[in-house]
């Protein structure tokens, strides 16, 4: 799939986030897929691929993430300017209303939006994430993001990420090694480094030691909404995703056994379940 680009506007001025495309342009049916805090837009290419013959599938790159411009203004990786891009890569697609399935951070970034006065999110899906996250959580996030770490080969690199991505679940060696082509970046001296700017920890690591409260958000969404948590999450606990299903816009709960954060929805029964939800 080969990736576009559009330009979005920051605190320093212009830059370019990319995206990927599958389906009709023509189609009305729009769904907007959306990463985690250090993951890029290719962990949806095998779910876009599933849905393009019934929706028009966009998956984009947060700044500093992916094939999207580092920030200069690294206090600009913030959800202020996350919601300009998001609405940037909305008004591309044409649509007036678009579906929105984020995982983590994109979560909690359609959270955001679809508590928005005349928003243009018709339906939510959240993957392992919600509008309570704990400080500890929040302060293990903190421990690893923007970590520099340095790798001699891709096999190492690969190595690292089935350790610190062993949430996404049971994951076939095929697809380890496309989630490791897609998060490297070679280095000026040959090696390999991760594909995101460590930037991202300056803005992020001043909201990590306290909670992430944004129910008042979650009461004001009223659109049908998806919640799919990974049995295992150190994320988003059993509790909290208990009390989506009977507050604000009352998600629907998928578990997904043998997972933690976060789903990698990368198989047939998974993206199936997203399917039938989105069709219902």
């Amino acid at each position: 799939m080969t990736t576009q680009y559009l330009r979005s506007i920051s605190s320093t001025g212009i830059h370019n986030i990319s995206f990927s495309e599958w389906g009709d342009k023509a189609n009305p049916r729009v769904l907007i897929c959306s990463h985690g805090l250090t993951r890029n837009k290719h962990d949806f290419d095998t779910l876009a691929t599933m849905l393009a013959d019934q929706y028009r599938v966009i998956s984009y790159d947060f700044p500093g993430r992916g094939k999207s411009d580092w920030l200069s203004n690294k206090d600009d990786y913030n959800y202020q300017q996350y919601s300009i891009d998001a609405l940037m890569v909305i008004a591309y697609s044409g649509a007036a209303q678009v579906d929105w399935l984020g995982t983590s951070m994109g979560g909690l970034q359609g959270i955001i939006l679809a508590a928005m006065p005349n928003s243009p999110i018709k339906r939510l899906i959240l993957n392992d994430v919600g509008p309570f996250i704990s400080q500890d959580a929040m302060s293990f996030i903190a421990s690893y993001v923007g970590k520099q770490e340095v790798f001699d080969d891709l096999q190492q690199l690969e190595g690292y990420l089935r350790l610190t991505h062993a949430g996404m679940g049971q994951l076939s060696d095929q697809q380890w090694q496309q989630i490791t082509t897609h998060s490297h970046r070679i280095l000026n001296d040959g090696k390999v480094g991760l594909l995101y700017d460590p930037g991202i920890r300056q803005a992020f690591k001043t909201s990590a030691g306290e909670d992430v409260n944004l129910w008042p958000l979650w009461q004001a969404i009223q659109q049908p909404t998806l919640l799919i948590r990974g049995e295992n999450s150190a994320l988003l606990s059993q509790a909290t995703a208990d009390k989506m299903t009977t507050t604000g816009p009352c998600a629907d709960l998928i578990n997904i056994p043998n997972t933690g954060h976060a789903p990698a929805l990368m198989n047939q029964t998974d993206i199936s379940a997203i399917q039938r939800w989105l069709n219902n």
